[in-house]
């Protein structure tokens, strides 16, 4: 049975790999808005990337984006990841930006 679920990922990235979708295979991802909000008092730049099939192979959304101390970067570009795809992002360095991803989870 197909089914629509509207939902909501978040993390504190920081200058390791942080999974914000970890896919699974059968579902399609809508994602609606992605905002992140530097939050340690220091300017950062921020990856967001596609792990296609989580093999390691990415494609980059965002590169060195630039968020200043205490701002807050808002991306509202519409795009979809499917089956096992991971969405992913990471600071330049150790940080503290907090990463709120809306999406729309669909199943077939």
């Amino acid at each position: 049975m197909a089914s629509e679920l509207l939902k909501v990922a978040h993390a504190i990235v920081t200058n390791s790999e942080n999974v914000l979708i970890n896919g699974v295979s059968g579902h399609t991802y809508t994602i609606l808005s992605i905002i992140a909000t530097e939050t340690a008092g220091a300017a950062e730049t921020l990856d967001l990337y596609i792990d296609d099939d989580g093999g390691g192979t990415d494609y980059e959304l965002l590169s060195d984006q630039a968020i200043g101390a205490n701002e807050t970067f808002e991306l509202t570009t519409k795009f979809v990841i499917e089956g096992t795809d991971h969405l992913c992002a990471i600071t330049a360095s150790s940080a503290a930006v907090h990463v709120v991803v809306s999406y729309l989870d669909q199943t077939l």
